[in-house]
């Protein structure tokens, strides 16, 4: 076949360091964009990405050039790096050492595209630890409890 072609979308899952809740509604809308520009820089196309206090989800298109550790060490640097010029209150910001990526179906990506639209709503109900092991869980990710958290 001389044409390479795929289509990979992915949600990621980070938190920020030991769960601290620093993403405000003062950079929320920001930090997003800029999450937005670096994967378009990285031929990643964005679906959505939103937050909550304490951690982040992303849904975007793979490009097929790039590994998803390759996504999510320049995103994560590189937010990191921009959100401590935000301000005074996020000199010491850090993003866990970890993530979770997981493939979406063609058929669930309105789905996941809902849930992560709706994660304030969502977080009223459960943790990010209990979100988390639940998306573990579904994908049949084996983990050791004791190296998930940071």
């Amino acid at each position: 076949m001389p044409q390479s072609l795929a289509r990979l979308h992915i949600h990621l899952v980070f938190s920020t360091k030991n769960r601290e809740p620093i993403i405000t509604d003062t950079v929320r809308n920001a930090l997003h964009a800029y999450m937005a520009t670096v994967l378009q820089n990285l031929g990643c196309t964005p679906v959505l990405i939103n937050s909550v206090e304490d951690h982040t989800h992303l849904l975007f298109d793979l490009a097929r050039t790039i590994s998803i550790s390759q996504v999510v060490e320049d995103v994560k640097k590189s937010s990191s790096k921009w959100i401590k010029t935000q301000g005074p209150e996020f000199t010491a910001f850090a993003w866990q050492s970890g993530y979770g990526a997981f493939a979406v179906s063609e058929s669930n990506v309105e789905t996941v595209r809902q849930y992560i639209a709706n994660q304030r709503e969502h977080h009223h109900r459960k943790t990010f630890q209990e979100e988390y092991r639940a998306f573990l869980q579904r994908h049949n990710v084996v983990f050791d409890e004791r190296y998930v958290w940071d």
